[in-house]
């Protein structure tokens, strides 16, 4: 929860607390070793690496809470709706899930991105949430499907209420917590997935990002490791970060702990 609240931090003020501008040129300190100039060294031209990372928090803050949230929602209500209707509904929610899910998710990424000529942040997120949105659909139908067989929920029933009340006062408010706990595993694996597509050079092309960085870097490896030790170490540390903290919510929601 630690590393995931510093990211968020970084993320909103990282461009402000940058020392030099993630695009500032110093050609006499390129590829520099770190030091009170450069507190993280320097990659091609002499960009400040610490600068980068800080300001890549704000690229990879973005697509992953926009991502998510974006994927999030649209699942949520396939899935509710596709597990309490049930029938060719339910089927046709099923289908178009196994059907996403039989492409691996970066070759789909890949192909979205490939369908426009220069790539920018909008169709990054569209390419991220075209295979997102499967496993909160699958979670919410799965969830769904025990919840309307509930007492509360016959009860709700019998007494007449209508299906969007029954879905909005009954059944939304129990799912909000394996929701939130799949949502929060998925902000690092979408980290990660947005830093592979700009390690391919199919990014938003804003220099400012860490699987851009972590590109650079990897052209150099053998010379100046630091480039690409920095880059790799700041995206598995979000990803450690935020699948810890699913696990950890996952044990405080689970009423069997």
């Amino acid at each position: 929860m630690v590393i995931c609240g510093v990211f968020v931090l970084l993320a909103v003020c990282g461009p402000w607390c940058a020392p030099y501008s993630p695009r500032a040129i110093d050609l006499p300190h390129e590829y520099e070793l770190p030091s009170l100039r450069h507190l993280l060294g320097t990659t091609d031209n002499g960009v400040d690496i610490l600068s980068m990372l800080l300001c890549g928090a704000r690229l990879a803050g973005v697509v992953a809470v926009s991502a998510v949230g974006a994927s999030l929602l649209i699942g949520a209500l396939l899935g509710v709706w596709a597990g309490y209707r049930g029938g060719r509904i339910d089927h046709a929610v099923t289908g178009a899930c196994d059907l996403v899910q039989a492409f691996p998710s970066i070759v789909l990424n890949i192909a979205v991105l490939a369908l426009v000529a220069r790539p920018g942040l909008p169709h990054l997120l569209l390419a991220l949430i075209a295979n997102g949105w499967v496993l909160f659909a699958r979670l919410a139908r799965a969830q769904t499907l025990q919840l309307r067989q509930l007492e509360f929920v016959q009860a709700a029933r019998a007494l007449g209420y209508s299906q969007s009340r029954i879905l909005v006062r009954h059944i939304a408010p129990s799912l909000a917590g394996p929701l939130v706990v799949q949502a929060t595993a998925a902000l690092g694996s979408t980290v990660l997935a947005e830093s592979t597509l700009s390690f391919l050079g199919l990014g938003p092309g804003v220099s400012a990002s860490w699987g851009a960085l972590l590109d650079q870097g990897s052209a150099v490896l053998l010379r100046f490791p630091h480039v690409a030790l920095l880059a790799g170490s700041t995206i598995a540390l979000m990803v450690y970060g935020a699948n810890r903290a699913g696990d950890y919510l996952r044990d405080r929601f689970d009423p069997r702990s």
